[in-house]
């Protein structure tokens, strides 16, 4: 069972989880549960170091952002223990996530989860602090970057083969769009791991895209659900399973993202290896790269490149292309006032016309794209930031996803002996 931050961001909220991890308990199950930092606390340490630093050291960064974690932990645990139950808190470290030494972004290698497993045996539930692990190589503590308690879940999940991984947020589950800004989207029962991957990376923020990868790597299957009532949520799951017979619905979501930026390079030498290089810079300083586009030259040796990075790896991005200005491009543009708008379902295989039916919406909302990607399940289009929303609400119009909710009577996830 996990728990995200809003879902434990005061006393009342923690006694509330408090609550609904000891009734799964006393329904038979054994209970392992991973806790996010408390609501803005987060953000709150990353202020706090930004006041005495212009450059937080990463090591150090991490020393303070995981201590977040481990506070709700030890109070949800106190919280257990007035309910008459026994209860361990532990960090990352001494549930053994084993991470990479990749400061602020890092990667699970491993979970040794002996400790949790002894401690299961001693009828103990166990509270283990998310988003956090240490490298085996440096043996200094790690963060696995933003959403990252979802991945810790899933890993812990996997490691104790459980049934169900479950995700607790502050919505009911996974929609088919942002009910902030489409009232009326509908919320899905079950959405397959392909689906949930695109959707993840195309802006949709219920589940960590790492933690849906690696859930889908690793064969667990994750319920995400409501903190605040009992009502089943979305149920993702292997292409297939659990899934009624009938075709899949052309469109599942459409997903938006506001939170990117795009980089142009001008002049860029129109020879082989020269991209190579290029995003090669990028990765060796961490850079994420996700939608990029060239143009082939039509007259001379020169092209252009443009790419979408993450709005925070902005300043990364251009720190590790600067060097390559003048030798392998002439000019590099950053735009941040853009977005990402992308429509995701599984049944775009199988019917033509779905890019035509976007670009007609697209163009009825008087729209000019500035780049597009697509995949067999995917179309996502960057067009102005301030237009996202709108565009949204058009096309879930135009794909007519609204509706009442699409969940089922369907047999109840059961607990297993591990969970």
């Amino acid at each position: 069972m996990k728990f995200g931050g809003t879902s434990v961001a005061d006393a009342e909220r923690i006694k509330r989880a408090a609550r609904r991890i000891v009734e799964r308990r006393e329904g038979g199950a054994h209970v392992v549960a991973v806790l996010s930092a408390r609501g803005k606390t987060t953000d709150e340490l990353i202020a706090m170091a930004e006041e005495v630093s212009a450059a937080p050291d990463a090591r150090e960064m991490d020393m303070l952002l995981s201590t977040g974690e481990r506070i709700s932990c030890a109070l949800c645990a106190m919280a257990i223990k007035d309910l008459g139950h026994h209860a361990i808190s532990l960090t990352g470290s001494q549930a053994g996530i084993v991470t990479d030494a990749s400061h602020t972004r890092a990667r699970i290698l491993d979970v040794r989860a002996d400790r949790i497993k002894a401690a299961l045996e001693e009828d103990h539930i166990v509270l283990v602090a998310g988003f956090q692990g240490v490298s085996t190589a440096t043996q200094d503590v790690t963060t696995l970057g933003r959403g990252g308690s979802d991945t810790t879940a899933v890993a812990v999940a996997a490691a104790l083969a459980a049934e169900v991984c479950e995700i607790y947020t502050d919505v009911a589950g996974v929609f088919s769009a942002d009910p902030r800004v489409v009232p009326d989207a509908r919320k899905l029962a079950a959405v397959t791991f392909e689906e949930m991957l695109e959707m993840a990376a195309s802006g949709a923020g219920v589940l960590q895209l790492r933690s849906v990868e690696y859930a889908r790597n690793h064969g667990v299957r994750i319920h995400c659900r409501s903190s605040f009532d009992d009502t089943p949520g979305t149920v993702v799951v292997q292409e297939g399973e659990n899934m009624d017979h009938a075709e899949r619905p052309l469109i599942t979501a459409v997903t938006h993202s506001t939170s990117e930026a795009m980089i142009t390079l001008l002049g860029v030498h129109h020879q082989p290896g020269v991209a190579a290089s290029i995003f090669e810079a990028l990765a060796e300083a961490g850079v994420d790269v996700d939608m990029i586009d060239q143009n082939r030259p039509t007259g001379g040796e020169l092209a252009e490149i443009s790419f979408t990075v993450p709005r925070e790896h902005l300043r990364e991005a251009r720190a590790a292309l600067a060097p390559l200005t003048g030798e392998l491009f002439s000019e590099l543009r950053a735009y941040e006032e853009i977005g990402k708008v992308s429509i995701v379902g599984a049944g775009m295989r199988s019917h033509p016309g779905v890019a035509a039916k976007v670009f007609k919406v697209l163009a009825a909302e008087g729209l000019n794209i500035d780049m597009i990607s697509t995949s067999p399940i995917k179309i996502s289009c960057v067009i102005p930031r301030e237009r996202v929303e709108s565009v949204v609400r058009a096309l879930h119009a135009a794909f007519e996803l609204s509706g009442p909710d699409t969940i089922r009577e369907e047999e109840p996830v059961r607990a297993s002996r591990t969970e």
